[in-house]
């Protein structure tokens, strides 16, 4: 199960479109990005080539009695929607302030993976922290997002 995959070429314009590229579209744009509610609420963000990483170490996982598992592709650490813009501002030098919205009923506050079961069974550990990734994806919408 992967949580909170981001990095080049996602589509903030799309319908399920992701918090990270709406936010560096606001930012391109000049505009307040939308928050909604306080801020406070926090997701286990993880770079493409962490998710890239773990399928590649699970293909040569050795399979015994052709048993089938679920791993939980992630960091392993929350970030919140707040702690997300202040380190977007920090990349960008903007100095836009989010507009908040109300909760959207149905978003969940928290969501942190375990992420033990692959690092133990695939030997997994993230090989790019969220920050380097948020700035290699941010490095992209700068140069290359129209």
């Amino acid at each position: 199960r992967y949580f909170n995959i981001f990095g080049p070429r996602q589509d903030p314009q799309g319908p399920y479109a992701a918090v990270i590229p709406l936010f560096f579209k606001a930012i391109q744009e000049g505009t307040a990005p939308q928050v909604f509610g306080d801020g406070e609420q926090s997701r286990d963000f993880t770079y493409v080539t962490n998710a890239v990483q773990a399928n590649v170490l699970g293909l040569f996982k050795e399979a015994t009695k052709a048993e089938a598992n679920v791993y939980n592709i992630a960091c392993g650490y929350r970030t919140t929607i707040n702690e997300l813009w202040k380190a977007m501002i920090q990349l960008s030098g903007t100095g836009l302030s989010p507009v908040h919205l109300p909760l959207r009923q149905g978003d969940i506050p928290h969501s942190l993976a375990d992420i033990s079961k692959a690092k133990t069974d695939l030997n997994f550990t993230p090989d790019t922290i969220f920050q380097e990734g948020l700035k290699k994806t941010y490095e992209w919408f700068v140069n290359e997002y129209k």
